[in-house]
């Protein structure tokens, strides 16, 4: 484990696993769904991932567009790799879509649509909530 999947909420957070990766339900959804690619290194530079790393990239994208595309239909995925505050390599998984999603009683609008996400306007999840989300989120990735 490094800080910035710890920041995350690993292990709480954990929605499926990889050799090199790990894939977190982010606590703070500016989309339902919206997720934290996390490399399982201390590496703070992307090129300094071993080879394995970026190999694995394939199959942990192709669960997560599988996944996110069964669970909430979306338009685009945007990977965002800000890493401005946590260190570690990461990316930010946002599905976007028109509208909005409903989930558990929650509206999730993409208030950034078609434009930049706005990670700014989200809905935080906690708690049962979050542990909900996981769990959700965890059957679609099989």
């Amino acid at each position: 484990m490094n800080v910035t999947m710890e920041k995350f909420g690993y292990p709480a957070t954990l929605v499926a696993e990889f050799d090199h990766w790990v894939v977190l339900a982010r606590p703070a959804q500016p989309t339902l769904g919206s997720l934290v690619l996390a490399a399982k290194s201390d590496a703070i530079a992307f090129s300094d991932l071993p080879a394995k790393a970026h190999a694995e990239l394939k199959q942990a994208t192709t669960a997560i567009e599988r996944a996110l595309g069964a669970a909430v239909d979306y338009a685009r995925l945007n990977y965002l790799m800000l890493m401005m505050v946590d260190p570690n390599v990461h990316f930010h998984v946002i599905p976007r879509y028109e509208g909005a999603r409903d989930w558990q009683g929650r509206e999730f609008v993409d208030v950034g649509w078609p434009k930049v996400p706005d990670l700014g306007h989200a809905v935080a999840l906690q708690g049962e909530d979050l542990a909900a989300l996981v769990s959700w989120l965890k059957g679609y990735f099989g």
